[in-house]
């Protein structure tokens, strides 16, 4: 049978309908035959009425259309409308004239008189004979077969394939038909063979009906095409609407209940912050969806904004539009960053971070940009390196391209690192000097500041890479070498040097290698070293 919402008159013509097949199971009396003309009566009465509904809503989509000015898609939609109505007056026509074709070969009224019962109410073979006809080839199947083309085509006017199903059922098709018996009989032996008269006569009402059912509902939903439906909210749903979402502890949480009704012949079309959103076709609700922004937060870490909306749709052939604005706050998300050195970053340095947005969760999709500094992505979410390259760093962070935060840090100079001379592994006193001759050989060492170390090991690798070595006597030198490794072989100088005599060191390039084993030169200005020899 014909799908969609019924109306109080459509459900009425089904509980007939259901009455008519308990009436065909019963054993036929002249009561009851007194039963099945009043259904056929009041299910004819029903039809009228739907009938002259539907001629009414053929108006309103034609004044509508003319109102409105007469557009191409609406004058298509009126084509539509007129389309199904003609092709249900056909068939309601043909009906018409199968009903008088029956009353006719079994007798016509009792009387003459339309009033009374038909003469021939019980009559069933000249009925089967008439609508089976010859191998299956009677008026029954023909009616078939315009009954179902009519859905056919409705399905087609509305460009919603199977939207209606077939009314005219062979007992198969028919999930009301339980019995196996009946399963094997077709539409027009279902319906029409070893049935009295008149119960064939309200089965042609009852098939009417549902043809009308089809045609009001088809019309309804054209008419909302152009805004020629009436707008009747008969979709209502309770909705609350909550002064905030968040509420702290030991604090009100306030908010407004309310009915909400939509109107089931109308599909409006909805905008949100200038964009058409999607809108469900059976509850006519818009989902409104977008990622929230952050800037401008206040003191509380609250940013307060807003979007407006638009829900238009056609009444009376002109789009009507309401307009909405909705506020809402954006709590700044907590960046959370990890790094052994977080206060402060050293200059032309890879400092190594961690930023993690816990509110995110699993959303949290990572980008960065930086001010003052060169950004390298790491590895893993969340891991960045910054190269500060002036005197203060803006970090900006950013999660599936849309803006989150931002940190900002102080840029530390790189500390210089201390010269040591070493003798034996140990650095050499140069207060206390050493015992002439001195030493067989030194190493001078750049040895990098300990808390620089500990935070950036990889940016902390120094090496002394040139340096001279002087054997002084009085102010005068003695032997004089130019050294271009960390450590020097001073057995010459010990040949010669005697007590009293010094080694002075001056310190020429320190060269620092930093996290990508790139190297640079430390400016350390002039180093020197001086060791007596006693």
């Amino acid at each position: 049978m014909a799908g969609g919402k019924e109306t109080p008159r459509q459900k009425m013509v089904g509980m007939m309908y259901l009455v008519l097949t308990a009436l065909l199971a019963l054993q036929v009396s002249s009561a009851i035959m007194e039963k099945f003309k009043f259904l056929d009566d009041s299910l004819q009465f029903a039809n009228e009425n739907t009938d002259k509904g539907n001629i009414q809503i053929e108006k309103k989509i034609e004044k509508t259309v003319t109102d409105g000015g007469n557009k191409a898609t609406d004058l298509a939609v009126l084509e539509k409308a007129k389309s199904v109505r003609k092709e249900a007056e056909e068939i309601k026509q043909h009906i018409d004239k199968l009903r008088k074709e029956i009353i006719e070969v079994t007798g016509g009224f009792e009387d003459g008189d339309p009033k009374k019962m038909y003469k021939g109410a019980k009559e069933e073979e000249k009925v089967a004979v008439m609508m089976m006809g010859t191998g299956k080839q009677g008026k029954g199947y023909q009616l078939q077969k315009e009954v179902n083309q009519f859905v056919a085509d409705v399905n087609k006017a509305l460009n919603k394939p199977g939207k209606y199903k077939n009314i005219a059922l062979d007992a198969k098709e028919d999930p009301r038909i339980t019995s196996d018996d009946q399963k094997r009989k077709d539409f027009v032996e279902l319906n029409f063979v070893h049935t009295p008269m008149v119960a064939a006569m309200a089965v042609l009402s009852n098939l009417e009906s549902e043809v009308l059912k089809v045609e009001t509902t088809a019309l309804e939903e054209l008419a909302s095409e152009v805004g020629a439906a009436d707008l009747k909210f008969d979709q209502v749903i309770a909705m609350v609407r909550p002064a905030s979402k968040v509420v702290a502890a030991g604090t009100k949480y306030e908010a407004e209940m309310f009915l909400a009704a939509s109107a089931s012949t109308i599909t409006p079309t909805m905008k949100a912050r200038g964009a058409n959103i999607p809108v469900d076709s059976k509850t006519k609700l818009g989902k409104v969806t977008f990622t929230a922004q952050g800037g401008a937060y206040d003191k509380e870490g609250l940013s307060k904004q807003s979007w407006s909306g638009e829900v238009t749709f056609k009444f009376k052939g002109k789009d009507t539009t309401f307009t909405v604005k909705e506020e809402y706050f954006v709590a700044k998300p907590v960046i959370q960053i990890q790094s052994a050195s977080v206060s402060a970053l050293y200059r032309n340095c890879g400092n190594e971070l961690n930023v993690q947005v816990p509110a995110l969760g699993s959303t949290y999709s990572p980008s960065f940009r930086a001010e003052g500094a060169d950004v390298i992505p790491g590895t893993q979410k969340g891991l960045v390196t910054l190269i500060p390259t002036g005197t203060k760093v803006n970090l900006k962070v950013s999660s599936n391209g849309n803006y989150i935060g931002d940190q900002s840090f102080n840029v530390r100079l790189v500390p210089k690192p201390e010269i040591q001379a070493l003798s034996n592994g140990k650095p050499v006193d140069e207060k206390q000097g050493m015992a002439a001759p001195g030493p067989r050989s030194i190493t001078m060492k750049a040895v990098p500041d300990e808390s620089f170390k500990t935070f950036l090991p990889k940016d902390a690798r120094y090496r002394v890479a040139e340096w001279d070595c002087i054997l002084v006597r009085g102010k005068r030198p003695v032997q004089q070498q130019k050294v271009t490794s960390e450590t020097a072989n001073l057995a010459s100088f010990a040949a010669a040097a005697v007590p009293g005599d010094r080694i002075l060191i001056e310190v020429k390039s320190v060269i620092r290698t930093n996290y990508q084993n790139k190297t640079e030169n430390v400016n350390l200005g002039t180093v020197i070293k001086n060791i007596p020899l006693h």
